[in-house]
C-alpha cells in the first residue's frame, strides 16, 4: 500500500475518533478529499520542478504517535537556547510535553493547539484566524485532515512579551520512521511584539518526516520576530509551509537558518493587508553531502506603501543540491511598493548544484523592486590575500564563508542565539574562530 493510500484508510478511524461538534470536524473530512484528489507534490508541479520527495514516501510511517516517550532535559538540553530565559512550549513525537516546557505566561497565551481548539476561551480566536490564509493544497491539506497538536500564542493587544518563545519538536523514533504533522497557531494583536525560535529535531537514525504547518497574524503596528533553526540528522525530512498575513504598519521578520537534515522544503508566503508594511525574509544555507535544501517564497504586495525585504544566502559543498524560488507580486493598487529580492551563492564543489529562480510579477507603475541571483565560487584572490597574512587555508576559506553570510547573521536580534547560530556554523565549516560576526 502506498504512503497516500495508507493515509487515506487511516484518516477514516481518524475522524471517527474525534468529537463531531469540534470546530474543525468538518474541515478535516474536506482536507483529506482535497489531499486524495491531488496526492503528493511530484516535479511535474511547477513550483516543486526541483525537488522529489519520492525517497521519502517510500519508507513506512507510523501516522499516529503511539505512546507518550519520557525525555529528561538532560537528554536534550543542548538543543535549547539556555543562556537566556525563555517560555518553552515542547512536544516530543507530536504530543506535547508538560516536563519540558513552561508551565506560567506573563499575559500571553502560549499553550497547545489542541486545548486552543477545545477550550471556550479560545473558541473566539479559533473562529476567527484558524486556516483562514493557508492555501489548501496537497501537503497543507495533510496537515489539516492529520494535525492532533502543536504551538498556539496569542499575544493580546498593546502587550509586549518579555521575553523569547521557544518552540521545538522532538522525534525520539525509538521504534521505527515516524510521520509527524504539527500545527501552530501565532496572533499578535494591534501594537504587540514576540520573538519566536523554532526547531525540529530528530533524536535518533530513524526516519522522520515532518510535514509542519504555521499561521501567522500581525494586526496594526504587530512586530513578529520568528527564528527557524534546521539543524537535523541525515535521516529527517521537512516541509515547513509558514503563511503570514499582516495588517497596517506592521514588521513580520522570518530568518531560516537550514544547516542539516535530508531533504528540507520551507514554503514562505507573505500577504500584505494593509499600508506601511514591511516583510523581511532572511536566510542562509549551509549543506554537504546528497542533502537538499528548497527555499519557496511569496510576497504578495496588496496595498500601496509597503516594503519587502527577501536576501538568502547559500553554500553547498559535495553533491548538495540548493533550490530557491522566489516570487513577489505587485499588485495594481500597490503603488509605492519597495521590493527588494536577492539570492547568492557559493558552490564549494563541482558537484553541487544550485537552482535559483527570482521572479517579479509587477502590475503598478510607481514601484521600487529590484531582483537578483549570483551563484560562483569562494574569491580566490581574497582567499591568497589572507593566506599570505598568516592565516591558514582552512581558516581564510572560513573567514570568507562567515563574511558571505554576515548580512543575515547581522540582522539577528537576539544576541544569544546569533552566537549559536556563528557556532553552528564554525562547527558545520569544521573550524573554530575566536570572534564573532
Amino acid at each position: 500500500m502506498s504512503l497516500k493510500d495508507k493515509l487515506v484508510s487511516s484518516h477514516i478511524v481518524f475522524q471517527d475518533s474525534l468529537d463531531p461538534d469540534s470546530p474543525i470536524y468538518d474541515v478535516r473530512g474536506n482536507a483529506i478529499k482535497t489531499f486524495e484528489a491531488e496526492g503528493f507534490p511530484t516535479k511535474k508541479d511547477e513550483a516543486w520542478k526541483y525537488t522529489s520527495l519520492n525517497s521519502i514516501l517510500k519508507k513506512d510511517y507510523n501516522i499516529f504517535p503511539t505512546k507518550k516517550s519520557s525525555l529528561d532535559f538532560k537528554d536534550v538540553e543542548r538543543y535549547f537556547i539556555n543562556d537566556i530565559d525563555t517560555y518553552n512550549i515542547i512536544f516530543v513525537d507530536g504530543v506535547f510535553n508538560a516536563h519540558l516546557s513552561s508551565t506560567t505566561h506573563d499575559g500571553i497565551d502560549v499553550c497547545t493547539m489542541n486545548s486552543a481548539l477545545t477550550k471556550s476561551k479560545y473558541k473566539q480566536v479559533i473562529d476567527v484566524y484558524f486556516n483562514k490564509i493557508v492555501k489548501e493544497e496537497s501537503l497543507t491539506s495533510l496537515n489539516t485532515a492529520f494535525a492532533r497538536d502543536g504551538a498556539y500564542i496569542y499575544i493580546p493587544k498593546g502587550k509586549v512579551a518579555d521575553k523569547p518563545i521557544q518552540i521545538i519538536h522532538f522525534a525520539t523514533g525509538s521504534k521505527e520512521a515516524a510521520l509527524l504533522q504539527p500545527r501552530n497557531l501565532i496572533v499578535a494583536e494591534e501594537n504587540s511584539e514576540v520573538q519566536i525560535i523554532e526547531r525540529h529535531q530528530s533524536l535518533s537514525d530513524n526516519a522522520t518526516f515532518t510535514n509542519s504547518v504555521t499561521e501567522v497574524y500581525a494586526a496594526k503596528r504587530a512586530i513578529i520576530d520568528y527564528y527557524k533553526i534546521q539543524n537535523d540528522k541525515l535521516d529527517a525530512s521537512l516541509v515547513d509551509t509558514t503563511e503570514i498575513e499582516q495588517h497596517g504598519e506592521s514588521i513580520v521578520s522570518v530568518h531560516t537558518f537550514s544547516l542539516g537534515g535530508n531533504i528540507t522544503r520551507n514554503n514562505l508566503n507573505y500577504y500584505q493587508k494593509g499600508e506601511r508594511i514591511d516583510s523581511i525574509l532572511k536566510g542562509v544555507t549551509l549543506i554537504e553531502g546528497k542533502q537538499h535544501v528548497d527555499h519557496n517564497t511569496l510576497v504578495h504586495h496588496i496595498e500601496p506603501n509597503c516594503e519587502s525585504h527577501q536576501d538568502y544566502k547559500g553554500i553547498f559543498a559535495d553533491s548538495a543540491i540548493g533550490v530557491f524560488n522566489g516570487k513577489v507580486v505587485v499588485e495594481k493598487e500597490a503603488q509605492k511598493t519597495n521590493a527588494y529580492q536577492s539570492n547568492n551563492n557559493i558552490l564549494i564543489d563541482d558537484k553541487a548544484t544550485i537552482n535559483s529562480k527570482p521572479q517579479l510579477e509587477i502590475f503598478a507603475d510607481d514601484v521600487r523592486c529590484s531582483h537578483g541571483c549570483t551563484i560562483g565560487q569562494l574569491d580566490e584572490s581574497a582567499l591568497f590575500y589572507l593566506q599570505s597574512r598568516g592565516i591558514a587555508k582552512k581558516e581564510a576559506r572560513a573567514l570568507l564563508m562567515y563574511a558571505f553570510a554576515n548580512t543575515v547573521l547581522s540582522s539577528v536580534k537576539i544576541p544569544q542565539l546569533k552566537q549559536r547560530i556563528t557556532k553552528l556554523i564554525a562547527k558545520k565549516i569544521g573550524v573554530s574562530i575566536g570572534f564573532e560576526i
